[in-house]
């Protein structure tokens, strides 16, 4: 489907927004129904390249360029997406192996080459490495080092964004406004916090650009920020007050906003470890009617003119792969994948994954065609790789 990675992370985490609804309105079923559509992400991970990839045939979009702008991504590559489940950060987190490989992940993305392939995109702009800060998915991307245990790298990254992608002038905004979003990171930004997962009651602390800004509130309180050591070169946080009493969360909720009071920091030109440890980070994680994933074909031609090697695969370490090839549903009385499957027929593999616990994933169904009497076509010009048309045989 035409740009189905974009939708089904964006879907899953609007799917968890109304799971949220359905919750505190104590709709269990329906709140069950979305809780589980806001995994959907899960089916597009692919664990051997760290990125969201979207699928043919239930295998891996092949050829795979992750700074690829093609109709896969909705005005986007792989880099500018791959990051965006906010709703469940910290599994997005154990995906990539841990804190420490989530991290570098991220500072792949910020220092990685700029420069996009496939079509031009007017959007992708104001960027650092791939990091599009132009372009609104980007946007919460600096922050999710909090997460995972490294906060001074996110008042490293948010002050550069603030300085470079901003300016004041009648052009100063490196992106499309698109209904206020540039201007409202920027006001965010510099206030000291950002809403990573809007739903969630929690701003993720960043670094404060004005030494006092203060927020009137509707309830007729004043929420005072204060940073009297805030410049460019201070953005690092070593120590923060809420009305006077130390503070360790890397966060702020809402609620405490609208108490109203004085956040205080103190900021130096070091970085320091305000908001790293465990238990003081920003945390997110879905625990509740967890999905199995759904199995993918690692290896496999769709089309083929001998014989085709087929091997099944899951996310999920200790999960089993159990596949039917007569049309059947699978289920735990199938058989079982261990070794590749050589198929020299056209045949449809109907595969599902089983966790530990019992866990079900969805059927995934794939079908694989003999050519017959080796049939070829000769190809007098190149198609463009996101408009394959079903490829080389798709006309035999």
């Amino acid at each position: 489907e035409h740009e189905s990675v974009s939708k089904t992370l964006e879907y899953a985490y609007d799917d968890w927004c109304i799971a949220m609804m359905a919750n505190d309105m104590e709709l269990p079923e329906l709140y069950k129904t979305f809780m589980e559509r806001a995994q959907n992400y899960k089916n597009l991970f692919d664990p051997q390249t760290g990125f969201m990839r979207a699928k043919n045939n239930n295998a891996w979009f092949t050829p795979f360029d992750p700074r690829e702008v093609n109709f896969n991504y909705t005005e986007a590559n792989a880099w500018q997406y791959s990051f965006y489940v906010p709703h469940d950060v910290q599994t997005l987190i154990d995906y990539h192996g841990g804190d420490e490989l989530f991290c570098n992940k991220l500072d792949e993305l910020f220092s990685t080459n700029s420069e996009t392939t496939g079509r031009e995109q007017a959007d992708i702009t104001g960027l650092i490495g791939q990091y599009a800060h132009g372009n609104e998915p980007s946007h919460h991307m600096a922050y999710l080092y909090s997460y995972a245990g490294k906060p001074w790298k996110t008042q490293e990254r948010v002050s550069k964004i603030r300085e470079e992608m901003y300016r004041n002038a009648p052009d100063g905004l490196c992106g499309n406004e698109d209904c206020g979003q540039m201007s409202s990171w920027y006001v965010f930004s510099a206030l000291g916090f950002y809403p990573v997962t809007p739903g969630d009651e929690r701003y993720i602390i960043g670094t404060p650009l004005f030494r006092q800004a203060d927020i009137t509130l509707e309830n007729g309180k004043t929420f005072q920020i204060l940073a009297p050591k805030a410049s460019k070169k201070n953005s690092y946080i070593h120590e923060v007050k809420l009305n006077g009493q130390p503070y360790y969360k890397g966060y702020i909720t809402h609620t405490d906003i609208m108490e109203g009071g004085t956040l205080e920091f103190t900021l130096k030109d070091t970085p320091g470890t305000y908001g790293a440890e465990p238990e003081f980070r920003p945390s997110i994680r879905i625990t509740d009617h967890l999905i199995e994933p759904v199995p993918f074909v690692q290896t496999g031609e769709k089309a083929f003119f001998d014989s085709t090697q087929i091997v099944l695969a899951t996310i999920t370490p200790g999960s089993k792969v159990y596949y039917t090839t007569d049309l059947t549903e699978p289920n735990e009385n199938s058989l079982l994948f261990a070794t590749p499957l050589t198929l020299s027929e056209s045949t449809t593999i109907k595969a599902i994954s089983i966790a530990k616990d019992n866990r079900k994933s969805r059927i995934i169904e794939s079908q694989f065609l003999k050519i017959p009497q080796k049939r070829k076509i000769k190809l007098y010009s190149n198609y463009a790789n996101q408009y394959s048309a079903g490829g080389d045989y798709a006309l035999i």
